[in-house]
């Protein structure tokens, strides 16, 4: 795990996605408006990940990576924010597991666990998705499951990568 949480923060990860628009640039975006949060201290980013959609419509790939932040906010606070991000990018909410410019999931925060109607957390589905759990080895091997056999289906890893400004 990249350092060691300072008094007072908590270390999160932050899963984010893009399947519409300019992909890389909208998740630049993500990781240069969490920087700037006062709150949020980007520590890392995951290399970015090409990724076939799960469930929902017909749709283009995904790019895909996990942000690993230091923050004083707490997990609904965290969320909120990722909401914000989403709001900033004109995300529209149409239809389950539908395409988006943008979308934002708290992953993991500590060793807390939430169970609530808005928020749970680990995120419930994490462990079943390759773009998840890819770029979250690559930020920490120790919390992410092995891949089955023969690799995450439908993720690739890119050349392409996030800036920590």
């Amino acid at each position: 795990m990249p350092g060691i949480p300072h008094p007072g923060q908590e270390r999160a990860y932050l899963g984010i996605g893009s399947n519409l628009g300019d992909r890389l640039t909208i998740l630049q975006k993500a990781v240069d408006f969490l920087a700037r949060s006062p709150d949020i201290t980007v520590v890392a980013v995951s290399p970015v990940y090409e990724t076939d959609p799960v469930g929902g419509p017909e749709q283009g790939p995904y790019l895909n990576a996990v942000v690993a932040v230091e923050t004083t906010l707490d997990p609904y606070s965290l969320l909120k924010r990722g909401l914000i991000l989403e709001g900033l990018q004109r995300r529209v909410r149409k239809e389950r597991w539908g395409p988006r410019t943008l979308d934002v999931d708290v992953l993991l925060y500590g060793d807390l666990t939430v169970d609530e109607p808005h928020l749970q957390v680990p995120h419930p589905r994490m462990y079943e998705r390759g773009f998840v759990m890819a770029p979250l080895a690559d930020l920490d091997p120790g919390m992410a499951m092995e891949a089955p056999p023969g690799g995450w289906k439908g993720v690739r890893r890119t050349d392409l990568s996030l800036q920590v400004p």
